[in-house]
């Protein structure tokens, strides 16, 4: 039942001390701080923490700007806080999920947030239809007149995008990949990276980790073999895989963690149960070490 504190600021111009103060006195035993600005939703502190808290232990900020960069996004922490069975306390307002008067003010901020969301569909909605009304189409004008400048520069630009994406995930997929590939099929190969992924992580599908794959090896970030047929699998090999990529994991997980992940991936047993009792967990994992699956250190 640990309160734990999160402090950010989102420059190194800034001071931490005034967060870190309140918090000492609200009785947290350990801080965590980070340096990062509001709007990046891939700040690794705050995952690895919501991610590794304790079930009864309280996440304790000193402000609600100092977590979420919307309420939408402050809802999400707290629903994988709740997931996790830990708790949340905002010292600088009436929120917090271990009192019936925070659970209300959690509720009202839900409210609020559903009705921000309408709002904005129907004001776009009413700027659509005002714009039609007057002539007006949205849209690149440039897109639209098939212009060949256009369309080079907004292809350009999604590319970019979608670059930048990968090389923000990078860490999660590529040592997978350069492990496993072509040596297990791409079906789990995908299973492998979605089960080393922190809880409520967007999954992976195959036919994106393909793609991914496809543009890092045309830039010379992975080698060709990768790509290349792999060898017919096994439901034994596969599950083998699956554990290893979830003990694989930073802290490693107990096998109970690892149980727990399995029936999240909703991984049934080799029996066909929904429920993984321990004593299948550890045979795996004894065989993928074994295997050289997992590493022994």
């Amino acid at each position: 039942m640990a309160l734990i504190g999160y402090a950010r600021i989102s420059t190194g111009e800034q001071s931490l001390e005034p967060q870190i103060m309140v918090l000492k006195e609200a009785g947290c035993r350990a801080i965590h701080e980070e340096t990062g600005s509001g709007g990046d939703s891939s700040r690794p502190v705050l995952a690895r923490l919501v991610r590794e808290i304790a079930p009864g232990d309280t996440l304790v900020i000193a402000r609600l700007d100092r977590l979420a960069r919307s309420l939408s996004h402050l809802l999400e922490v707290i629903d994988a806080l709740d997931a996790r069975g830990a708790h949340f306390r905002s010292l600088g307002d009436p929120v917090e999920t271990t009192t019936p008067q925070g659970r209300f003010g959690l509720q009202v901020l839900g409210a609020a947030a559903e009705l921000e969301r309408a709002l904005i569909r129907e004001r776009t909605k009413a700027g659509l239809r005002a714009a039609r009304a007057a002539g007006r189409i949205g849209g690149n004008p440039g897109l639209r007149s098939r212009d060949r400048d256009a369309i080079r520069k907004n292809v350009l630009a999604r590319d970019e995008v979608f670059m930048e994406r990968l090389s923000e995930s990078a860490t999660a997929w590529v040592p997978i990949l350069r492990r496993n590939r072509p040596q297990r099929d791409w079906a789990t190969v995908t299973d492998m990276v979605n089960a080393a992924l922190p809880h409520h992580a967007a999954q992976w599908s195959e036919a994106r980790l393909k793609r991914a794959a496809q543009r890092y090896v045309r830039e010379g970030m992975l080698e060709a073999s990768i790509l290349g047929r792999a060898p017919r699998q096994t439901v034994d090999d596969r599950l083998l895989s699956i554990v290893a990529a979830i003990a694989g994991r930073e802290p490693r997980p107990t096998l109970r963690e690892i149980a727990a992940r399995l029936e999240e991936l909703r991984e049934r047993t080799p029996r066909g149960a929904a429920k993984w009792p321990l004593s299948s967990v550890k045979i795996l994992v004894d065989r993928a070490t074994a295997q050289g699956l997992i590493s022994q250190t």
